[in-house]
């Protein structure tokens, strides 16, 4: 019995090796690596250096246990780690590089008509139980409201509502020198990456969006709106973000941030005792044309948000999408949660190697992403059938684009997390609550389809 286990592992790795060697001849991730200034080390060329590490998490092991001490691999741990530690290799090129051709493969899956986004987010970088880590800083996670030591990882994904692609990233460290617990320590030439990954680490979150924008749009990436989430959704970010492209975003309900309304400023709540709502049980209780900076237009559609009576704002700069629409595309902002979930808690993320190194931080953080990528195009393989080849592509349909009722899902699961974080309740009474609203939106859905058969015929 112990045999026929041992066997069956034994060919499940190989056939996981398989796969990942696939995907980089395909991809050409070893011509990509030696583009971009991954040259190799101790002897050892890149793409035998980058392997081992790659497919670590699906082997279920950790950078000490398959690398470190494992004597099966060919290198030692002095290769690896200078290969980590380069400053002159650029991952960001790298892992925009890759994420393009992988862009390209999955838009030849996609019509026209479909929306593609990218979306921009962050979360936290645990390094908790670190003291000597290169601009080391202390960050505030909202999910429990505590200081952890760290950084924030501001990420762009690309998505098209079934496959997403993390393109680009920036492990940010406090603007304020004096807060920082650790500072960059290393000596370094001013034109290389190395040095100009720890400067922008001290720059705010903000001013990075429109770069990373810009980046993703040269590359031959293509997108129709900016996703982001109420964080960012301040006038000022948000008019120069829909400089390069339409931004659709959740925004907060302060008395600190103003629009203009009927030749007057005015917060969302004043905007929104102004409206006239929608009656029944509409989950799109209103609408109205507001004036950021700069005067610019904007369109503000407001949601309703059963769990407490009361209701969510979602702002467009696109005046002429439809409020369904507006509510159906934001929901696919979903995509880069997921990502960070997979990232941190199966692909190892800040938690497989301990390295006090800035440099290696980030090529960690880009073999990571690389890796999510991998386990994308895997999944796309085996659920959309005109990848198989010509003939499945002409015959076989698309697949379905994210509903209304599953964006709407998707927002009032963000919500109740928010609201978790604010105060306690029960959570058998939230199930209640929420169940009840899914039943009651597919009722009315599987209602008006009905209604639309008996008008055909």
């Amino acid at each position: 019995m112990d045999h026929t286990k041992i066997a069956s592992q034994t060919q499940a790795d190989v056939r996981i090796f398989d796969k990942i060697d696939d995907f980089f001849k395909r991809f050409n991730v070893s011509t990509m690596l030696h583009r971009c200034g991954v040259r190799k080390r101790h002897g050892y060329s890149v793409r035998s250096l980058i392997k081992p590490i790659f497919s670590l998490p699906f082997f279920g092991k950790n950078f000490f246990w398959g690398i470190v001490i494992n004597d099966d691999v060919p290198f030692g741990k002095d290769a690896a780690y200078d290969l980590l530690k380069g400053s002159s290799s650029n991952w960001r090129r790298l892992l925009l590089t890759l994420g393009a051709r992988l862009y390209r493969f999955f838009n030849r899956l996609t019509s026209d008509e479909r929306e593609s986004v990218l979306i921009i987010d962050d979360s936290t970088y645990d390094r908790s139980r670190s003291r000597m880590v290169e601009l080391l800083t202390r960050v505030k996670d909202h999910t429990t409201g505590r200081f952890i030591k760290g950084f924030r990882m501001l990420t762009l994904c690309w998505s098209d509502g079934i496959s997403c692609l993390p393109l680009d990233f920036a492990l940010l460290s406090s603007t304020d020198d004096s807060k920082r617990l650790c500072k960059a320590t290393k000596i370094l030439d001013k034109r290389c990456c190395a040095y100009k990954r720890r400067e922008e680490a001290t720059i705010k979150s903000t001013a990075h969006l429109a770069d990373m924008i810009k980046r993703v749009l040269a590359a031959g990436i293509d997108a129709r709106y900016v996703l982001m989430d109420s964080w960012f959704g301040m006038p000022a970010i948000i008019v120069s973000v829909s400089q390069h492209l339409p931004v659709i975003c959740m925004v907060k309900k302060t008395p600190k941030v103003l629009y203009w309304f009927e030749d007057r400023r005015c917060d969302l709540m004043t905007i929104y005792r102004k409206l006239k709502k929608r009656r029944g049980r509409a989950k799109i209780l209103a609408s109205v044309i507001v004036t950021l900076k700069d005067e610019h237009t904007a369109k503000v559609v407001f949601v309703r948000d059963r769990r407490k009576k009361d209701w969510l704002a979602l702002l467009s700069t696109d005046i002429n999408l439809p409020d369904e629409d507006i509510v159906r595309i934001y929901g696919k902002r979903w995509d880069i949660e997921v990502f960070f979930k997979m990232a941190k808690q199966h692909l190892k993320l800040a938690k497989e190697i301990q390295c006090r190194d800035y440099d290696a931080l980030i090529a960690h953080t880009t073999i990571v992403f690389m890796r999510y990528m991998f386990l994308v195009y895997q999944c796309r393989l085996e659920t959309d059938d005109r990848t198989f080849g010509d003939l499945f592509y002409a015959c076989c349909e698309e697949l379905s684009d994210i509903s209304f009722i599953e964006a709407l899902y998707r927002i009032l699961t963000l919500a109740a997390d928010r609201l978790r974080e604010i105060i306690d309740f029960s959570e058998e009474t939230a199930r209640t609550f929420f169940d009840t609203i899914m039943e009651t939106a597919l009722y009315y859905v599987n209602l008006s389809k009905n209604k639309l058969i008996i008008n055909e015929i």
